[in-house]
């Protein structure tokens, strides 16, 4: 195998170690928000307890890329494919901090009645994981069109969060009891709109990583 050749599948097993980093972020997401939709405390422990796995993802991740940069001195778009790889995975370990924290709020409420439905969070949350998702397919598959329609999603996420805070406000005029919980609930439509901005941080590499100019889309 000649050595460009091995540089190649280098980059190629980095990205495959990306995506799975990735899917456990993803699952995290999804299952911080339905512990929380079911009171699920067993599934919010989860959630905490396997942060440490995305974590260590994450470590192993950037030795490969320092690695990478420092023995291989790449150029031009392998040197974008390399630092992107590396601001993509740190987007990913805060991702997966927030989910955390959602998680941490199932706890707190465990055992109180939820205040409302928490449809439109569900909707944040799925919106939040499509974002995921399509930016790294586009970063995969370097697909210019893909990552900027996926950042245009980050201004459904904001319409969502605007709708429930107003929600959750007037919860909170008309009944004082639900401001605790209440505020633990603005608070979970908070880290889902920052993980959706996390997203959007995604979608910009992979157009600097492509065309090598760095645009702003949040």
């Amino acid at each position: 195998m000649s050595s460009r050749q091995s540089y190649d599948r280098q980059l190629t097993d980095l990205q495959q170690h990306i995506l799975r980093m990735a899917s456990f972020v993803e699952r995290a997401i999804y299952d911080s928000v339905e512990s929380l939709a079911k009171q699920n405390t067993i599934l919010a422990q989860q959630v905490i307890d396997k942060d440490d796995i995305i974590d260590e993802l994450y470590n192993d991740i950037e030795y490969t890329i320092i690695k990478i940069i420092a023995t291989q001195q790449p150029i031009a778009k392998d040197l974008r494919l390399a630092v992107s790889g590396l601001k993509i995975i740190m987007s990913l370990e805060r991702m997966a901090d927030f989910a955390v924290d959602i998680a941490k709020v199932t706890l707190r409420l465990s055992g109180q009645k939820l205040i409302k439905p928490l449809v439109k969070i569900h909707e944040m949350s799925r919106m939040v994981q499509l974002m995921v998702k399509d930016g790294l397919d586009a970063y995969v598959h370097t697909d210019e069109a893909k990552a900027r329609k996926m950042c245009r999603y980050d201004d459904d996420v904001d319409y969502y969060f605007r709708e429930v805070f107003e929600e959750l406000i007037e919860f909170m005029k008309k009944d004082p009891t639900s401001i605790e919980q209440a505020t633990s609930l603005l608070l979970v439509c908070r880290y889902l709109e920052r993980i959706a901005d996390y997203a959007t941080n995604i979608g910009e590499e992979v157009v600097f990583l492509i065309t090598g100019y760095w645009e702003e889309m949040n």
